[in-house]
C-alpha cells in the first residue's frame, strides 16, 4: 500500500468540482483508492464519500492507494491534488 499526506490550500475545500474529478481519476486506476480525514475513510471512486468527509482550507488527508497499479495511481493522484487542491 502507497500513502500520501497532503493539507488542502484549496479555499473551498474539496467541493463538488474537484470531488467529480477525483472521482473520474481514481476510476481510471485498477487499485483501491481511499481518502482519510480524521480516522474516517472514504471510496475515492464514490463522489458521495468524497463529499461525506466534509474536507475544508487547512484540513489535511491521506490518499491511500493499493492494488496492482498503485506506484502510477499514487503519482497521478499526488499531482491532482498539488494542481486542483
Amino acid at each position: 500500500m502507497k500513502e500520501v499526506n497532503y493539507v488542502i490550500t484549496d479555499p473551498e475545500g474539496i467541493h463538488a468540482r474537484p470531488a467529480g474529478e477525483l472521482v473520474k481519476l481514481a476510476k481510471g486506476f485498477e487499485s483501491g483508492i481511499k481518502i482519510v480525514k480524521d480516522g474516517k475513510a472514504a471510496d475515492c471512486k464514490k463522489i458521495f464519500g468524497i463529499m461525506g468527509l466534509g474536507v475544508k482550507k487547512g484540513h489535511e488527508i491521506t490518499m491511500q492507494v493499493e492494488g496492482a497499479d498503485e506506484e502510477t495511481a499514487i503519482a497521478a493522484i499526488e499531482a491532482f491534488l498539488k494542481e486542483n487542491l
